[in-house]
């Protein structure tokens, strides 16, 4: 089975995405825009890589991932190559609540303000998960989550 992840980037070209999404998987990454079926390696990734407006506004979409491979030490080895801050969904379902990756490989909960517009999500308004805001205490998602409020995973995968 193969896994389809989506994650955005701090700012980041997609000319230079590409090439760092690679060494960081260890996999050819094809765009999706030249990828033909036919003629694709077995171990290629696909990846569609755009620009979006808001805060986070490079998108990935990788498809065909092989499940051997770990999304949190991918997007940590990615984080680490760009040197930009990278999310990616957590646990909760919560459109708003997303895992934030430095480059030094610390994970932490963040929320964001999500605004549906023709070009997609726009995320704005960052803010940390904590139990000092009221929308992480008591009976929220947050709570469910793995990545509990103030939760901070320390370099979990830059090396």
């Amino acid at each position: 089975m193969t896994e389809l992840w989506n994650w955005r980037i701090d700012r980041a070209a997609p000319v230079d995405v590409y090439p760092a999404l690679a060494e960081a998987i260890g996999r050819v990454v094809m765009p999706l825009a030249v990828a033909d079926p036919a003629r694709l390696p077995a171990y290629a990734v696909v990846c569609d890589v755009w620009e979006a407006p808001g805060e986070f506004g490079t998108v990935v979409d990788c498809y065909g991932v092989p499940e051997s491979l770990g999304e949190h030490t991918s997007i940590a080895a990615l984080a680490r190559l760009l040197g930009r801050n990278c999310l990616l969904a957590d646990d909760t379902l919560d459109a708003g609540r997303h895992l934030l990756v430095a480059p030094d490989g610390t994970i932490r909960p963040v929320h964001f303000e999500v605004t549906e517009t023709d070009d997609g999500e726009v995320l704005t308004d960052q803010r940390l998960c904590t139990l000092a805001h009221p929308g992480c205490r008591g009976w929220s998602r947050c709570h469910r989550s793995k990545w509990a409020p103030d939760s901070i995973n320390p370099a979990l995968a830059a090396a």
